[in-house]
């Protein structure tokens, strides 16, 4: 499950993976009623917990917050996001965190992508005839962000592949940018 925090939109995908194939579920947008803070908060709280239970997801991904110009902006996001991530909590799922840029990164092949082709991207991917709504399609991006960092921590684990070894440059280790990322701390000989 992913979700795009947002203090009037909080947009949710879920998605299914079976092997190498990522499958749709559920995907939309949370509209949260103006009132007043901790309201709109719970809100959200409440939303993400339910969508949770009634899908069950085996984890959970979601974006962490873009700072801006605004910095009372960026705090009400940041406090969207708290309510967000605890409902996660309170499912007992194991939530996973990403940029925007590494969402973009790996979902559309550059971290400076639009929404647009964000949306195009998650359409096409999952097969859907529609085109999704843009916080909707950013969910879906983090949840299928998260899946390919599972795959790729597990292709590492497996002693068949030899896709976690450093690389050596000039006689000197260096590690992938998806090991960094991953935060892997690889010894090469």
């Amino acid at each position: 499950m992913g979700v795009d925090p947002g203090l009037n939109h909080t947009g949710f995908g879920v998605i299914d993976v079976i092997g190498q194939e990522i499958k749709f579920v559920t995907a939309g947008v949370i509209n949260v009623p103006k009132g007043e803070l901790a309201e709109r908060l719970y809100f959200i709280f409440k939303s993400v917990a339910q969508i949770a239970k009634e899908n069950a997801p085996s984890f959970a991904a979601c974006e962490k917050v873009f700072v801006n110009m605004n910095p009372y902006t960026t705090l009400l996001l940041g406090q969207a996001r708290g309510a967000a991530l605890t409902a996660l909590a309170s499912e007992e799922l194991l939530v996973n965190e990403f940029t925007p840029t590494e969402i973009k990164q790996a979902t559309v092949g550059t971290g400076r992508a639009s929404k647009l082709q964000v949306q195009m991207m998650m359409s096409q991917l999952l097969g859907l005839p529609e085109k999704l709504q843009p916080d909707a399609a950013d969910a879906l991006a983090c949840a299928v962000c998260a899946a390919q960092s599972f795959r790729m921590v597990a292709a590492m684990a497996s002693p068949k592949t030899s896709a976690g070894h450093a690389r050596r440059r000039g006689g000197k280790a260096v590690r992938a940018a998806w090991e960094t990322h991953l935060g892997i701390n690889r010894k090469t000989s």
